[in-house]
């Protein structure tokens, strides 16, 4: 698993892309195609054709990194493909990172409260 600034929005872009591209064509196509800004430090995902591999690029203040993974044997669980972007959770993305289906697994909104003894 990777570590993500604190606070950093997830975008996913659904639609695949040319796996060739570096980081400054998928910075390009994050402001292009998606509307995100790539050096505001959002987390951009991008996944392949064969749905195997995910790039990941991130501005982290003094240039942009981009993450490169390729699951083996299987494939990551990816949204149906269409047009747009998809926010996803911290939750969401470690799932989906590690290869676990990222639509079954949701952050908890609160703490839950230890009950009294009776």
């Amino acid at each position: 698993m990777i570590a993500l600034p604190a606070g950093a929005r997830i975008l996913l872009a659904s639609k695949p892309v040319d796996f060739r591209k570096g980081a400054h064509s998928l910075a390009a196509l994050a402001a292009e195609m998606l509307g995100a800004d790539p050096f505001s430090g959002a987390v951009l995902v991008f996944r392949s054709r064969r749905a195997d591999r995910v790039k990941i690029l991130v501005w982290d203040g003094s240039g942009l990194v981009l993450i490169w993974k390729q699951l083996e044997g299987g494939a990551f669980r990816w949204p149906a493909v269409v047009d747009g972007v998809l926010r996803l959770t911290p939750v969401e993305f470690a799932a989906l990172f590690d290869g676990i289906d990222w639509r079954r697994v949701q952050a908890s909104r609160e703490i839950p409260k230890p009950s009294a003894p009776a």
